[in-house]
């Protein structure tokens, strides 16, 4: 009787860890300042799937198809990277206040854009330069962390921030060199994160990273389970510590790489999606990993949605992910009182 609750509850969990994106997903391209019926979407993609014509007139099938559903995508692929990246992080190092930048990635990509809009302002060159120097980041985060003989997870972090601290002061003087009436605005709106400038060819592009760091934290989330008691305990239960951290690290890296590189710099997401799920639904990773994959890609469609018609203009992201975000964890907190940790 225990085990078939347990059976019965866990098929609950993940009916709706699959469905709520899809609930978000299906909204998310029916709101907008055109407003699209939820069977109109529907019929658009069974359309576009079929070649039937299903009746949908021609600005719909536009609006869902070549505007909202890509912009719609991206939200899910970055939501998904931010949050369970940062969630790997806060199991791997112990630490709740670990995010999915904190081994420089972004900070490095930060850099890399801003280097790129001053030499190309290109945006596909932009894309490219941020997830190089994204990656650049970690492994020099890696190589300081190293050089040191004391705790690898206590050097690795001061490693991270050392090289993170390097790259926003090589970011402060792009800002300072760069023209103000030009290149400066590109690179503030850059780092304050937005979803609607990126193209198809830089989101199939930024998708292959996203998706296979994705993958690779699913299948590592029982060790992760393992990696979180500590060296010593992992080593003791036949674990190669050093191998896991280190794929951990690089399926976390090319996720957020992935994901800055078409979105700018978002914060927040990495840091409060986790402990949401956590707080929800426990510190186990074998359901902490897929719930933030799945309420990250669920926050970042509702923060995207809301970016794009309250207002106007559209207001960047990392602003309101920090105005949504902020208020809702400390009512988390309060609530919950930290007793996930």
């Amino acid at each position: 009787m225990r085990r078939s609750l347990k059976e019965r509850n866990n098929l609950i969990k993940t009916a709706v860890l699959i469905a709520a994106p899809m609930v978000f997903f299906i909204g998310s391209i029916c709101i907008g300042r055109y407003g699209v019926a939820p069977d109109k979407v529907i019929f658009s993609f069974v359309q576009a799937i079929t070649g039937k014509d299903m009746g949908v007139a021609d600005m719909d099938l536009s609006v869902v198809l070549n505007v909202r559903f890509p912009r719609t995508i991206q939200a899910v692929l970055v939501g998904a990277s931010l949050a369970v990246s940062g969630a790997c992080f806060q199991s791997l190092f112990r630490n709740p206040l670990v995010s999915s930048g904190m081994l420089g990635v972004s900070s490095g990509a930060g850099f890399g854009a801003a280097l790129s809009i001053i030499i190309f302002n290109n945006m596909f060159m932009t894309g490219i330069f941020s997830f190089f120097f994204g990656v650049l980041a970690v492994v020099l985060a890696y190589l300081v962390g190293r050089v040191s003989g004391g705790s690898p997870t206590i050097t690795l972090v001061l490693g991270g921030t050392i090289i993170q601290s390097i790259f926003s002061a090589l970011l402060s003087l792009l800002k300072y060199i760069a023209d103000p009436y030009s290149q400066l605005p590109a690179i503030t709106f850059w780092l304050m994160g937005s979803l609607g400038s990126s193209t198809i060819r830089e989101l199939v592009m930024a998708s292959v990273p996203m998706l296979a760091g994705i993958v690779g934290m699913l299948l590592m989330r029982w060790r992760l389970n393992v990696l979180s008691m500590g060296d010593r305990e992992a080593k003791t239960l036949g674990l190669n510590v050093g191998l896991n951290k280190a794929a951990v690290i690089a399926f976390a890296t090319m996720a957020t790489a992935g994901a800055v590189c078409v979105s700018g710099i978002i914060g927040w997401v990495g840091l409060v999606v986790p402990h949401m799920c956590r707080m929800l639904i426990g510190s186990d990773n074998k359901w902490l990993v897929p719930a933030s994959i799945s309420i990250g890609a669920c926050f970042m469609i509702f923060v995207d949605t809301l970016c794009r018609t309250v207002t106007g203009a559209e207001i960047p992201l990392g602003i309101v992910t920090a105005i949504v975000g902020g208020p809702f964890f400390i009512y988390l907190l309060k609530k919950t009182k930290g007793s996930s940790w």
